[in-house]
């Protein structure tokens, strides 16, 4: 036991080498991986509705139906809760780096599959792409706990919190890429196939269309959208960490999106008249970077720190596991929720919701709770795994042993 104390004693005092950047490398791009085809989705939608659902003499492009669209965009999500469960479980049983490279395997193989998704007719190679879509989010889920874990555990107990920082970092730059790529094939396809100018065609861009479409401008997409600052705010919060603690940052972010939310929805009338629209994206862009900066990054840095190397594994999964249910039900029930009140001016196959004025009100209060629990957070800014956990020790010979078991599941470099 004290030779193995040696040992993690010697890794949380060892100054920064070429080991840890490997690692920040190889977890990072994992976890950009897992962005990019998470969110790409988004865009890849777009072009799906046009391709198979255009309807021939339609004025209008085609869209995907509001169920294909959530099935598309919901069943990556549902696998990656499931691999969060699983291969945080298995993590802990056979070992982070084999399970990890299972996870990329997976990834590898899906994102290839689900870019060749086949059928007969639209609704064939909705469901293709649905079921590799499925296992591609399965492999993604293992990624999130075996990421911050490896890495928590090859990194010193002073640069650990911007390390694992660093790895999740690389989400928003995984988003950007998507973007970015997904703005090069719109360029591309625009240069190719110009679309008649309006002298030329007026049927295909009129008036009355233009002032429908512009209807819609202030129904903003509740959480579709919240990652976009994240490469900004990532980069604020690697440096950060170490500095001013966890718990300081998770209490910031709770308490800056509370304030921004409210300040969006008590005047939220206020925000729909002429010349106010750049105020209310002024705001809505400060939520979601100090979403990103607050909780959003916490909640992926705590779990790999404060739980005993036996199970900590599991209990990242299941922590990133309960995270990505609430995303789920804040992409797809706001979805819903946000609709007007009036059926009629509804989007087009949604029932009749709250409005957007409420589902801020709602967002508000469930990030006021959410400041509240905050307080239940240890802080381990400059501490060890072990000391995190106690399972350094010993005054028992069942502590001693316990500890001893653990000290041999945690990842030591070679």
């Amino acid at each position: 036991m004290a030779g193995n104390m040696k040992v993690l004693n010697a890794l949380d005092s060892a100054k920064t080498q070429w080991y840890h950047f490997t690692a920040i490398i190889i977890t990072g791009m994992g976890f950009f991986t897992d962005a990019y085809d998470l969110f790409c989705i988004s865009l890849v939608t777009k072009l799906l509705g046009r391709i198979y659902y255009h309807v021939d003499g339609s004025s209008k492009p085609g869209s995907l139906p509001p169920n294909v669209s959530a099935a598309i965009n919901g069943v990556a999500f549902c696998g990656t809760i499931a691999g969060q469960l699983f291969f945080g479980w298995i993590g802990d049983k056979i070992g982070r780096k084999k399970v990890y490279g299972i996870t990329l395997m997976i990834m590898s193989i899906c994102s290839i599959a689900s870019g060749l998704s086949f059928g007969r007719d639209p609704k064939t190679v909705m469901a293709t792409l649905c079921f590799f879509r499925f296992w591609l989010g399965f492999g993604f889920g293992g990624d999130y706990p075996l990421s911050a874990t490896i890495m928590s555990e090859y990194a010193n107990k002073k640069t650990r919190g911007a390390f694992i920082a660093a790895v999740f970092a690389m989400q928003g730059f995984g988003i950007l890429g998507g973007g970015i790529f997904a703005i090069i094939i719109s360029a591309v396809f625009q240069a190719c196939f110009k679309a008649p100018a309006y002298q030329v065609d007026p049927l295909g861009s009129t008036v009355p269309q233009a002032t429908a479409d512009m209807e819609n401008v202030m129904q903003v997409d509740i959480g579709t959208d919240q990652k976009e600052p994240a490469v900004k705010s990532g980069n604020e919060f690697v440096f950060l960490i170490d500095r001013i603690g966890r718990f300081t940052i998770q209490l910031i972010g709770f308490t800056m999106m509370t304030v921004f939310m409210f300040a969006l929805a008590i005047p939220y009338h206020h925000w729909t008249l002429p010349g106010h629209h750049i105020g209310f994206v002024v705001l809505y862009s400060l939520t979601f970077f100090f979403a990103n900066f607050g909780p959003n990054a916490t909640t992926f840095v705590v779990p790999a720190e404060i739980f005993p190397a036996r199970l900590r594994s599991t209990c990242h999964g299941i922590s990133a596991a309960c995270g990505k249910l609430g995303a789920m039900v804040g992409a797809f029930g706001f979805l819903y929720l946000a609709q007007p009140q009036d059926k009629t001016k509804a989007d087009a196959g949604y029932p009749a919701g709250i409005g957007v004025r409420n589902s801020l009100i709602v967002l508000g209060v469930v990030n006021l709770l959410g400041l509240f629990f905050t307080f239940l957070v240890p802080e381990s800014k400059g501490k060890s795994l072990e000391e995190m956990s106690r399972e350094n020790e010993d005054s028992t010979e069942e502590g001693a042993e316990v500890e001893n078991h653990s000290s041999d599941n945690r990842t030591v470099p070679v």
